[in-house]
């Protein structure tokens, strides 16, 4: 069996650049930050490329079906026999994909970064962040059991507060990286009650025993039950929430736009192949369990499928360029999720689950793209508003490009990626619920509308007076861009059912084009309406908005579930749990250990004197106390 050993300095390298940049990057003129940490990543990328191409093309297979390897592994805690956490390196096909994702997603940011940051306060400081999360993030897809996975899952969610809130002088920055760290960290409790649920009943946290077909989770599952529900289910839903959370499903969703405060680039990974796939990659790393618990299997269809469409509707609205892809990107992470969902509903089990994978994949690509096209276009315009832009096509050809590019592949136009990965979750869910069908189509057609919204309105549109000529971005910008770009245009011809599998006949894909011809046609329309609203200067928009008044309203404010989050936290938690326990507090609690300690003054203010140092007062008070104790001893004899 080949050597995977190495593997494990994909994920060093990353956390070795962090510490070198961290501590003696001050040494040196920031642009050697850039460079180191651009170095470093470029060498976990080959990597992760060498790997890729060993495992499915060389000895990943066996007897026509991929293994799962432990390249890596070391003990780290043990707390009985059978139950230990260990720190390793678990090679599998989703895993290698994620290694690809994410080690080509950061590279590209770390390049693009070295021209959009070229100047910036802290340009040092934000490449030791970057390096931190892509170590995290590579720990996190690794993992060979789920309490490494959270170890870096909550790594993943520090850097993220550091990256965000990379601007920590402006107060909006601050406050959304604050945001960020909170809600995640309510959903990461679920996923930490998850965890000690699954690990208390099963006896392992490895994922190779949880997963397995005659394991303690799926081949002997704990018999307890608590309202109704098996402890499996409610320790899959709570391992969900966690997911739910740092991918943004709905509710908990409300981090995701205002993360937008941090730099591009940052926008870029976090929004494309790291943080917030991290959901679907954990749903669809204990998947085996997940099949055999349709509740919570349910539950990540739908709570997908509303999220797709609930974020879909506001993108429509937004006028901030990075909030519309924000809004996207919550939109597409829930048609993964809901592919994942639909893969346990009636027959063809798997087929979902493999669709979900394929889109992660190819959503890397173009939403990375996308975002980092965004960063270009602000660059150019010193602007994140529709409003400020317009006829930029000739001022930035090859960001217009790469933008058109981008836009045809989330909107699912063959032959473009998204086109292939996005029809396949189509298909599954045509296979398994009706519903759920209608809603992604619905959605397949927004995402279109959406996106050519944003196409129109920045390259066509009215040209505005700009201040100054906008001028594209330089090569090291530049650069990226057309790396993704042919990403996107051929990354869906990748035979992914023949890579990324563990069971041929579980999960092979099929293509069929009674759905992908109408999702075409749906696309289209959507394109065609954007066309003729924001190609040239129109009323159209202004009158939709006014007759749908209440509604547009609602959309362009993300029905004020901010507000109700504001309203739950300060008027009814705040003001009658918090603001009550804080008196008792300050008065009970506080106010009994202050009168105790002000009696305790006030009586040793009154005796103070007893030690006044003079002797002759000592022997006053030893005789009149001898005196009085015989008079006592006396009356009390006779």
């Amino acid at each position: 069996m080949f050597d995977f050993s190495y593997t494990v300095w994909i994920v060093l390298i990353p956390f070795f650049v962090f510490l070198l940049i961290g501590f003696l990057g001050h040494k040196f003129k920031p642009v050697v930050s850039g460079i180191v940490g651009s170095a470093g990543l470029f060498t976990s990328w080959i990597l992760s490329i060498f790997t890729a191409y060993k495992y499915f093309f060389d000895v990943g297979k066996i007897d026509g079906v991929y293994q799962q390897i432990i390249g890596y592994n070391t003990l780290w805690l043990r707390f009985t026999d059978t139950l230990h956490i260990d720190m390793g390196v678990l090679i599998d096909p989703i895993s290698v994909m994620m290694l690809i994702v994410v080690t080509t997603v950061s590279l590209m940011a770390h390049i693009y970064s070295t021209g959009y940051l070229k100047g910036e306060k802290g340009f040092m400081r934000f490449y030791a962040f970057l390096s931190l999360f892509t170590f995290s993030m590579l720990g996190l897809v690794v993992a060979t059991n789920i309490f490494q996975m959270y170890i870096f899952w909550e790594l993943v969610g520090v850097s993220s507060y550091l990256l965000i809130g990379f601007y920590y002088e402006k107060p909006s920055a601050v406050a959304a990286s604050k945001k960020a760290f909170i809600v995640t960290r309510f959903a990461d409790l679920g996923f930490l009650i998850g965890i000690l649920l699954l690990s208390y009943y099963t006896g392992t946290f490895n994922f190779l025993e949880l997963t397995s077909p005659t394991g303690p989770a799926i081949g002997t599952p704990p018999a307890a039950t608590f309202m109704g529900m098996s402890v499996m289910t409610w320790a899959m839903i709570l391992i969900f929430m966690g997911g739910a959370g740092k991918s943004a499903m709905f509710p908990l969703h409300i981090w995701l736009p205002d993360a937008m405060e941090g730099p591009t680039p940052v926008s870029a990974l976090i929004h494309a192949a790291t943080m917030v796939v991290a959901g679907v990659f954990l749903v669809a790393r204990l998947f085996p369990i997940y099949i055999s618990v349709p509740i919570a299997l349910q539950l990540v269809a739908w709570v997908g499928a509303f999220s797709s469409l609930f974020a879909a509707v506001i993108a429509c609205t937004q006028h901030d360029i990075k909030r519309v892809l924000a809004y996207s990107t919550m939109s597409q992470i829930g048609y993964m999720m809901c592919a994942l969902g639909v893969s346990g509903m009636g027959g063809h089990e798997g087929l979902g689950y493999m669709a979900s994978m394929f889109h992660l994949f190819t959503h890397a690509f173009f939403k990375a793209l996308l975002f980092l096209c965004a960063g270009a276009i602000i660059h150019a315009v010193h602007s994140n508003y529709m409003y400020d832009m317009g006829g930029l096509k000739k001022y930035l050809p090859i960001t217009h490009i790469t933008f058109l590019i981008a836009c045809l592949a989330i909107a699912g136009i063959p032959p473009f990626a998204g086109f292939f990965s996005k029809d396949e979750i189509l298909v599954a869910a045509y296979h398994h619920d009706t519903a759920l069908f209608v809603i992604e189509y619905i959605v397949a057609g927004l995402t279109a509308f959406y996106m050519f919204r944003l196409y129109f309105g920045i390259f066509w549109g009215k040209k505005q007076d700009y201040h100054h000529t906008p001028h594209e971005a330089p090569l090291s910008m530049t650069l990226p861009l057309i790396f993704l770009a042919f990403g996107a245009m051929f990354a869906g011809f990748i035979p992914f059912s023949h890579l990324v599998t563990s069971d041929r006949a579980l999960f092979e894909i099929h293509t069929e084009w009674i759905v992908a011809i109408p999702s075409i046609v749906i696309a289209i329309i959507g394109i065609g309406v954007a066309y003729v609203m924001y190609l040239k200067p129109t009323e159209i928009p202004k009158k939709i908005a006014h007759s749908l008044s209440g509604f547009y309203t609602a959309a362009y404010n993300k029905f004020y579930i901010d507000q109700l989050y504001l309203f739950i936290t300060h008027k009814i938690i705040f003001n009658n749990i918090s603001r009550p326990i804080a008196w008792f507090d300050r008065h009970i609690v506080d106010g009994s250990m202050n009168g105790i300690s002000f009696v305790t003054n006030q009586a040793s203010d009154k005796i103070k004197g007893f030690q006044s140092g003079q002797l002759q007062q000592y022997a006053i008070v030893f005789v009149s106390g001898v005196i009085l104790l015989s008079l006592v001893f006396i009356y009390l004899w006779t």
